[in-house]
């Protein structure tokens, strides 16, 4: 189980001094929870979820997992804990294949039948990827895709992905719900994703919706979903 616990984050700012980010957010997320954040852009949805996963530190609150106080472990120990992150804009390993990096996610020497089995699950031709380099001449939606095999590899308890979609063709977006589906019935896993995708809201259990800082609602998806897609079409309406 995650509990955030009165969790604010602020930034130095140079012309209004003090920044805050996150306000004062807390938020209990059950084990084996599909859990989608969505909200405005600039709303704190990323920094949120940057929080959870140890790469921001919060200025205020706790956050615990498993009942374990986790707010001043670094995001390694938290990854060796099980909690995985997929960046919006993922991270690029010279010198490192594809092969290499799936078998370092799954913490064990794994056949290359496996690991192609990874990345086939993502959508990729693993005869295709499994030996090349994790470097610039991959496209984002070839690494983006690649750092969710790596997901998948390392079966862990708590995955969170930030707008996984960014980047992904239509037919691979499908794969995407496949796997996030996979995740959370078949390994058990809690699942929190940042989308304002239709798709990806329809198949979580809950929706929170983060709004400057805060937290403006939660509940249900299928209680949430037709309130936001009204609020949506109304925009859209009144925008014309």
């Amino acid at each position: 189980m995650l509990e955030l616990k009165n969790i604010s984050f602020r930034v130095e700012d140079e012309n209004a001094g003090k920044k805050e980010i996150i306000k004062n957010i807390s938020l209990t997320i059950p084990d084996n929870q599909f859990v989608v954040l969505t909200g405005p852009n600039g709303g704190g949805k990323s920094t949120l979820a940057r929080l959870i996963a140890g790469i921001e530190k919060p200025t205020q609150g706790r956050i615990l997992f498993d009942g374990q106080d986790i707010t001043d472990i670094s995001i390694t120990e938290r990854a060796k804990m099980g909690i995985g992150f997929a960046f919006q804009q993922p991270v690029r390993f010279k010198g490192i294949t594809v092969r290499d990096l799936i078998t370092l996610a799954a913490g064990e020497k794994i056949s290359t039948t496996t690991a192609c089995e990874y990345l086939s699950a993502v959508g990729l031709c693993a005869r295709d990827y499994i030996n090349r380099e994790v470097n610039a001449s991959l496209s984002g939606g070839e690494i983006k895709r690649i750092e969710i095999a790596t997901l998948l590899a390392r079966k862990t308890p708590l995955s969170i992905f930030d707008e996984p979609e960014a980047g992904i063709d239509l037919w691979s977006f499908g794969n995407l719900i496949k796997i996030f589906e996979s995740i959370h019935k078949e390994q058990k896993g809690t699942v929190i994703i940042i989308s304002h995708q239709e798709r990806i809201l329809n198949i979580a259990d809950r929706i929170v919706v983060i709004a400057d800082g805060g937290i403006l609602s939660e509940d249900a998806s299928a209680k949430m979903l037709p309130k936001l897609l009204d609020r949506s079409m109304e925009c859209q309406f009144h925008k014309e």
